[in-house]
């Protein structure tokens, strides 16, 4: 038995692990439109929709609306990536959005513990 216990800590050490982030708020709803895609653009020339652009260009008043706010929040990063918060990083979302003036880009630093593509949320500061 003494030995499952090292084993099993060093696993959830693996599992979950301090982060700091920067990136673009968003509600889990509206993410899917950060989602970079290719398609055929002017000439068929090939373009990239979507990514860091899209998150850049969504905006409070959609982030403040009921079905957004319910859905949840993230941070959408550099690298392309959509961070799920937990309840608590939640609620911080919700007041940093009152206090935010920006009407888009609204971008964010968060603090907490990574566990799979969920942050815990111990700080949440607008940048």
């Amino acid at each position: 038995m003494s030995r499952f216990v090292p084993c099993f800590f060093a696993a959830f050490l693996l599992t979950a692990s301090a982060a700091e982030i920067k990136g673009v708020l968003l509600d889990k709803d509206c993410s899917s439109k950060a989602q970079e895609t290719i398609s055929s653009g002017t000439l068929g020339a090939p373009s990239i929709e979507g990514g860091m652009l899209a998150a850049e260009a969504h905006t409070r008043e959609c982030l403040r609306a009921p079905a957004c706010e319910k859905s949840g929040y993230g941070v959408y990063t550099s690298d392309s990536k959509f961070i799920l918060f937990d309840a608590a990083g939640n609620r911080k979302a919700i007041e940093a959005l009152k206090l935010s003036k920006r009407e888009s880009d609204i971008r964010v630093e968060v603090t907490g513990q990574i566990e799979g593509n969920t942050i815990k949320v111990a700080t949440l500061k607008l940048l």
